[in-house]
């Protein structure tokens, strides 16, 4: 009997090479996941490039481009067009117009620079050069207070402290005693000027050294109305529960005032670097720049702030008085950290920038993304991290919000503009005006909440039930007036 061969694949020899064929092969793929995976990690710890150096004096955002040029790309398309139902929208070129859109506004506006030119928001790359072209500013004397919150003015601060007399010079550390001296006094300095000579100085709007620190690149709060306000409102009994520095601030023994720079935690920054604009506060020529946080955060509480407040002159503080019916009123400026803070995403410790810069990842690096603009707009990476739900869904959610709060802010302008008309018509008929004056105590109230709401840039998202109470408080003083107007016999008269 003849012996069969043995099969190809059973021969020990070639066994034995398939084995090593396939352990060689195996290492080969290893190796390439080894270097890829090297590779990565060696990608997500450059950062940044070495190619300048970065200092206190270092304003231009293009500078710091060139050694973060990913976060300078997305800084740079701010300036693209953009819109939602309720924001942004325009050319490059032309911002929309509130006052067509709303003709309501120029009445509630009248006898203020408001009233001739007020636009929908664009891009924070429009922020100076939107300013400088206004009609509030090219028609009607403003003060370079201003500029606060529309130019980077880090280093601009601090040359007027140091020309008005602060000590040391721009190489100290902007959180040093020194550097905190310069940008305090060339602050107040700043706000003396007029604004037309003050923007001469302004050269770059919002830049990265205003947010960041040039040599370790920490977040950092600079603009000195909002390191002064923070420190007041940590002072104040209002419980900031969205703020857990400030709670931890006041169980110590405050010798020290309440800095941000050093005891505020980096979430919590990723909401103040937002805050010292996106707030209320007065920017007008009779006193330096201030945010009225006294006695908290809320709409009355701002407002029983003003209404105790007396100028130099001894006045109590009003914004100006309007030109048909003669009430020392109040403008809101953009409350958006206010209303933001009274919200649910506020207590559940979610920042501005998660969902306004939210992160996003080239290659293998993380960066917040620098092209800040509404989260409608990239809702995958600003919502659905969080919320997991359809892009279509969350969407609707949020415009449902804002619907709503749009038709009682209708109703509300509604209610103010009708008292407006009344009270004009009940002078025009001899109304004794020590008789109508707490029906312009009551006008004061109603516009103010409108305007709040209305300044503020979310619609109402930010905290939806309280923008409906802000509002409904509005209906209710702006019908209270026009009640009173008729218990003082002013009702025929208003209506002929």
């Amino acid at each position: 009997m003849t012996d069969q061969p043995t099969p190809l694949f059973s021969r020990p020899t070639v066994r034995m090479g398939l084995l090593a064929a396939g352990t060689a092969l195996a290492t080969v793929l290893v190796m390439a996941l080894y270097s890829s995976i090297s590779g990565h990690k060696a990608e997500a710890r450059q950062t940044s490039f070495r190619v300048v150096d970065l200092d206190e004096r270092t304003v231009d955002p293009a500078q710091w481009g060139k050694n973060f040029p990913r976060q300078y790309d997305g800084y740079i398309k701010t300036s693209e067009k953009y819109g939602t139902k309720y924001g942004g929208a325009g050319s490059e070129a032309f911002p929309i117009s509130k006052l067509k859109e709303d003709p309501r506004l120029p009445i509630i506006f009248d006898g203020y620079a408001f009233a001739i030119d007020y636009n929908r928001r664009r891009g924070h790359a429009f922020m100076l050069d939107d300013q400088g072209k206004t009609r509030r500013v090219t028609e009607k004397p403003q003060p370079g207070s201003c500029l606060q919150c529309h130019t980077s003015n880090t280093v601009l601060y601090r040359e007027a402290g140091l020309k008005a007399g602060a000590p040391g010079s721009l190489d100290d550390p902007f959180l040093s005693p020194q550097g905190q001296a310069q940008v305090m006094k060339g602050f107040e300095a700043m706000c003396k000027l007029p604004y037309l000579e003050a923007a001469k100085q302004a050269k770059h709007p919002l830049g990265c050294i205003d947010c960041h620190d040039p040599k370790n690149m920490q977040l950092r709060v600079t603009k000195p109305g909002f390191l002064r306000g923070i420190a007041v409102l940590a002072e104040s009994r209002e419980p900031v529960p969205h703020l857990p520095s400030i709670e931890t601030w006041r169980k110590g023994d405050r010798t020290a005032p309440y800095d941000p720079n050093s005891l505020a935690s980096r979430q919590e920054m990723r909401s103040m670097v937002c805050g010292q604009c996106h707030v209320e506060y007065y920017c007008g020529p009779k006193v330096t720049l201030f945010y009225p946080w006294n006695n908290g955060l809320k709409v009355e509480q701002e407002e029983a702030y003003y209404d105790g407040y007396k100028f130099p002159d001894g006045h109590r503080f009003y914004d100006w008085k309007h030109a048909r019916t003669g009430a020392e009123v109040l403008k809101a400026q953009h409350p958006e950290f206010e209303m933001w803070s009274q919200g649910i995403h506020a207590r559940s410790g979610v920042s501005c920038a998660d969902c306004h810069m939210p992160y996003k990842r080239e290659g293998a690096i993380k960066i917040s993304d620098h092209q800040v603009r509404s989260p409608l707009l990239d809702i995958s990476r600003s919502c659905q991290t969080c919320h997991r739900f359809p892009e279509a869904e969350l969407k609707a959610r949020v415009e449902a919000i804002q619907d709503r709060t749009k038709a009682l802010l209708d109703r509300a302008e509604d209610a103010v503009v009708d008292l407006i008309n009344n009270i004009e018509a009940a002078k025009k008929a001899g109304v004794d005006e020590a008789r109508l004056q707490p029906i312009l105590e009551l006008q004061r109230k109603a516009q103010w909440r409108v305007d709040w709401v209305n300044a503020e840039n979310s619609m109402g998202f930010h905290a939806p039930q309280e923008a409906a109470r802000i509002l409904g408080e509005a209906i209710d003083f702006g019908r209270q007036g026009q009640i009173a107007l008729r218990d003082l016999g002013a009702a025929k008269v208003a209506k002929k």
